[in-house]
């Protein structure tokens, strides 16, 4: 069986305000293009079609046409919702839109319940996991700790027991939304951590066939039958180095994987430059850069005038401008923002506390941050449904 793994399309998300609707229309042309051309069998989507939970107007009718384009093609899909999306509104009619061959997997209750697809070898079962926010599903799958590994693991369990209850030689794929160890994150994810775990272990996912990963937006391997196929399009400057693409996955009858990257069309190129404003003015060599999306970092020790005007003159889709003047790393005036910079929550809160009392925080006082945190997430969380 040949399956397409995306996610993270983020339908909606700009680009430092520059509106993305247009390029995200054309990879979903593109998609129904490979699946028309490639002969794909299925379509598995792992989360985060929406960037927010009531996203806009524009982003709903290019969510429909997508919808009706892949129920055309007569090409089962799957999806599940992500971070971004909200799983209520997302499911909304997944039901009758199951009926055309678009399966919606956003009830976390619904985990152990495959979409059955048979091929000439027999079945394959799809497992959907949407996006599982420890606070909020602990009691639905009966753990005490309120961790993301554990939530995922006892989905898994779900999973592995209604496998072992199917024909032997049935096939499997699970569709999950997380950060798995070996993973790397780019600025663009937001709320990278879950339940205070940065990430959970590849070894969560053990006796499934393949597992399509979405929330970063890297694609990577992280081994070879548990991958991420990343976001199809850019959505932060640190993703300067990424070859954004699909995955074309082939399982053969004894579930052995075979994978191959498909790119994804590229709406204009990113660049990271840096320097002083006249080095970037004047250096011959960014002649590349000056018809790419960039990001500028002026290293000039004092602010120059009118900075982002002058730069538009050469780099006129010039969307981010850094002021980094070169100091040593020990100067007071090095900005706050950069002593924060890659720390989390956790971490700001406890340098906090070392700061006013002298002394950071024991491991009783850890715990109570780290749970106020997670109540602050889940309470966002529970927001945005009712929204």
């Amino acid at each position: 069986m040949r399956l397409l793994h995306t996610s993270d399309w983020h339908l909606g998300r700009a680009f430092h305000r520059v509106s993305m609707l247009g390029a995200q229309a054309e990879f979903i042309g593109h998609l129904v293009a490979t699946v028309r051309e490639r002969g794909v069998d299925a379509v598995v989507v792992s989360g985060d079609v929406y960037d927010r939970a009531v996203p806009p107007l524009a982003a709903v009718e290019l969510f429909d046409d997508a919808l009706h384009r892949l129920a055309d093609l007569g090409v089962p899909t799957v999806m599940i919702s992500g971070n971004h999306d909200s799983a209520r509104r997302l499911g909304v009619g997944a039901g009758l839109i199951g009926r055309a061959g678009v399966h919606l997997r956003t009830e976390p209750a619904a985990c152990g319940t495959p979409v059955v697809l048979t091929d000439a070898y027999g079945d394959v079962a799809f497992y959907g996991l949407p996006y599982l926010e420890p606070a909020l599903v602990k009691g639905e799958f009966g753990v005490d700790k309120a961790g993301h590994e554990t939530v995922l693991a006892a989905a898994m369990d779900r999973v592995r027991a209604d496998l072992a209850t199917r024909a032997r030689g049935t096939r499997s794929v699970v569709l999950a939304h997380a950060f798995v160890t070996g993973g790397e994150a780019s600025d663009s994810e937001r709320d990278i951590t879950v339940g205070g775990v940065a990430a959970v272990p590849a070894g969560v996912f053990d006796g499934v066939d393949y597992t399509a990963l979405g929330h970063l937006h890297g694609s990577q391997t992280i081994t070879e039958r548990v991958r991420y196929s990343g976001s199809p399009l850019p959505y932060s400057f640190s993703e300067a180095d990424h070859r954004k693409s699909m995955w074309l996955v082939d399982l053969d009858a004894e579930g052995a994987v075979t994978a191959e990257r498909v790119d994804c069309p590229v709406p204009r190129a990113l660049a990271r430059i840096r320097g002083t404003l006249e080095e970037l003015l004047a250096d011959p060599r960014l002649v590349h850069q000056e018809e790419a999306w960039v990001e500028a970092t002026l290293t000039d020790p004092v602010r120059p005038a009118e900075p982002m005007a002058r730069l538009s003159e050469r780099f006129p889709h010039t969307l981010s401008l850094v002021f980094d003047p070169e100091r040593a790393p020990d100067d007071p005036d090095v900005s706050y923002a950069r002593r924060l910079a890659g720390r989390s929550d956790q971490e700001i809160a406890e340098d906090f506390v070392a700061h006013v009392r002298g002394a950071g925080p024991d491991e009783r006082e850890q715990a109570v941050l780290r749970e106020a945190f997670d109540t602050v997430r889940a309470d966002e969380a529970v927001r945005e449904v009712a929204r």
